[in-house]
């Protein structure tokens, strides 16, 4: 998945249920982005349409993983990790 916000408890657990990641991408930059996609096909929901679920193949996307399969979720840990170091400096 891709997307550029923090998913709910019940996706971060299905993620870490069958595997799948979830990757972030920065707010604004959808010409960058797009520009990194070689080709998109339709998979499901088409009625839906920016929504659709679709199959990309893509090069050099810069993405930051949010969701990893093992239950990691950055925006999560991310927010931990810099108050700890607020505290400590």
């Amino acid at each position: 998945m891709i997307g550029k916000g923090a998913r709910s408890a019940a996706v971060a657990s299905a993620a870490r249920e069958h595997g799948a990641v979830y990757f972030a991408a920065t707010g604004g930059a959808g010409a960058l982005l797009a520009g990194c996609v070689e080709s998109c096909g339709l998979v499901a929901w088409e009625d839906l349409g920016p929504e659709a679920v679709r199959r990309l193949t893509v090069r050099d996307m810069p993405l930051t993983c949010a969701l990893d399969a093992h239950g990691g979720d950055l925006y999560v840990s991310g927010p931990e990790a810099y108050r700890a170091a607020r505290r400590e400096g």
